[in-house]
């Protein structure tokens, strides 16, 4: 649990804590690699209204369509059956047509680690977080909000090694010190030698993503033969609405397709902005969009493994800013939700909040993104740690917060026991009426594994609290991070396979690298 001993202390109730027991060590074994969701999904939607939602977004695909600026991309729509109409670059899909696509994606896959132990199945119940990705900014208490850069980047990568309940990778943050024509390099080279997780990539143009398909490639030690048979990575396709397919997102689509690699179409709908102000209607924009770019990936390579994502939340209607962990945001969730499980379809959701800084505002907002994303039964937690401002910043305080509210849902989905010894009848008969279970016999068989030990809470009285500093989430959040760093251990990796990538990378750069695409 990457928990240390400074982190774990637990007080009683009934005994103020002293300077021998303030930090007990406690053993925690579980296991947060292969979470499960035990609880049933909370529904916003009667199964009657989430058929109406998707009969009225294949009507809007059939009439209104979606705009795609990707030339391949309407070729593809057209060769599928769909209409095509090359002055507008309108493409207009029926309904047999995008049940026919449907109808070969695949309802759950693996992604596929350098560490077999760091498989991550996307199926039924089981969760995945990732952390925020693609802030250009980046935030400590010390430095203040700044430009991010490679080493930001790759002390990001460092902590989501550090902690297991981060299971896949993100962009985390965009270093602005690296010329966008390499950056990619740079960044895939960094997750595949600081970690042993399954990268993420950014779909900006063909030749950004051939270069990091052949990163991931010799990382893993595979022909390009191996590399198309099962997923190794993944990226996230956003549609602009409403309903339009830019050009890196439909080649993105196009590219990933053709690889067998995974491809979360994210649909980002602002209700009363760029959707419907109605969450309804939002949903419905948002539902046709996914299943437009999820139609795409199947007239490419049928049985392309996909995710249904979601990113729906509403605005401020005195600003006009975007807002985020609101009533509406959940229930945008929850709804999400119930579409994905209607096509079969794993499902992503987001750890979200507008706050600036990581404070009070930040914590509450995030708090609802997860409740409505978790309780909803999504599948996989993209930003899971780490966002601020709307997505514009990623602060190193707000990761370790986040980490604890993630490893606390993930100790909310352990079973709970009810067995005869679960029961205690022996120890309250131990204890009798008036008594305590501090020193009884159960309770010594236990205490160092029964309950959650926090990583940034801090749970002693006011007074040791003070007389220790009087410090706050975030300043002990502070000192975590720094001090997990000071720990990190990289992953051990073949000296062959290392210069086999870092050749790959300096011949590219020589060559220019490959910039991105408008």
């Amino acid at each position: 649990m990457n928990e240390s001993a400074d982190n774990v202390g637990r007080r009683s109730r009934r005994r103020p804590a002293s300077a021998e027991n303030k930090h007990a060590v406690f053993d925690r074994t579980r296991s947060y690699r292969h979470l499960r969701n035990p609880f049933e999904p909370l529904r916003v939607f009667s199964d009657d209204q989430v058929a109406a939602i998707h009969e009225a977004a294949l009507l809007m695909l059939e009439t209104q369509g979606m705009k795609v600026l990707s030339s391949d991309g309407r070729n593809i729509f057209a060769k599928g059956g769909a209409s095509v109409d090359e002055a507008t670059q309108i493409v207009r899909l029926d309904r047999g047509m995008v049940a026919a696509a449907l109808a070969t994606a695949p309802h759950e896959f693996t992604l596929h680690s350098v560490d077999p132990e760091r498989h991550m199945p996307l199926a039924d119940r089981l969760v995945a977080f990732a952390p925020t990705s693609g802030p250009p900014n980046i935030m400590d208490t010390a430095g203040g909000r700044r430009s991010g850069t490679i080493e930001d980047f790759r002390n990001l990568m460092k902590l989501c090694q550090s902690f297991e309940v981060i299971h896949i990778l993100g962009g985390a943050t965009e270093p602005q010190d690296v010329p966008v024509n390499i950056r990619h390099l740079e960044m895939t080279r960094s997750q595949l030698l600081l970690t042993d997780k399954i990268p993420f990539i950014f779909s900006r143009s063909h030749g950004q993503i051939a270069d990091n398909f052949e990163l991931i490639r010799l990382a893993h030690g595979i022909s390009a033969e191996e590399f198309q048979s099962r997923p190794y990575t993944y990226t996230i396709i956003n549609t602009n609405s409403p309903l339009m397919l830019d050009i890196p997102m439909a080649d993105g689509i196009i590219d990933f397709a053709k690889a067998g690699q995974v491809l979360i179409i994210t649909p980002f709908t602002l209700a009363g902005a760029m959707a419907p102000v109605t969450v309804a209607g939002a949903l419905t924009l948002a539902h046709a969009e996914a299943l437009a770019g999820l139609t795409l990936a199947q007239l490419v390579r049928p049985g392309t493994p996909v995710v249904y994502g979601s990113f729906t939340s509403n605005v401020d209607m005195k600003s006009g800013s975007p807002a985020f962990g609101t009533p509406e945001y959940v229930k945008a969730a929850f709804g999400a939700g119930q579409l994905a499980r209607f096509l079969g379809l794993p499902w992503r959701s987001s750890n979200a909040t507008a706050s600036n800084i990581p404070d009070a505002q930040a914590a509450y907002e995030s708090q609802m993104s997860l409740w409505g994303a978790l309780m909803g039964g999504c599948n996989f937690i993209l930003h899971g740690a780490g966002w601020l401002e709307s997505g514009l910043t990623t602060s190193y305080e707000k990761f370790i917060l986040d980490i604890e509210a993630l490893q606390m849902f993930a100790e909310v989905f352990q079973p709970v026991g009810a067995a005869p010894s679960d029961l205690a009848l022996e120890a309250v008969a131990e204890v009798g009426a008036g008594g305590h279970f501090f020193g009884c016999a159960h309770t010594m068989e236990r205490y160092r594994s029964a309950f959650y030990a926090p990583l940034v809470s801090d749970w002693r009285n006011y007074g040791t609290w003070a007389n220790d500093g009087a410090k706050t989430a975030t300043e002990r959040a502070s000192e975590i991070w720094r001090s997990t760093l000071q720990r990190y251990v990289a992953p051990a990796r073949d000296p062959a396979i290392v210069e086999a990538m870092d050749s790959y990378v300096a011949r590219r750069i020589e060559a220019g690298g490959s910039p991105p695409v408008s």
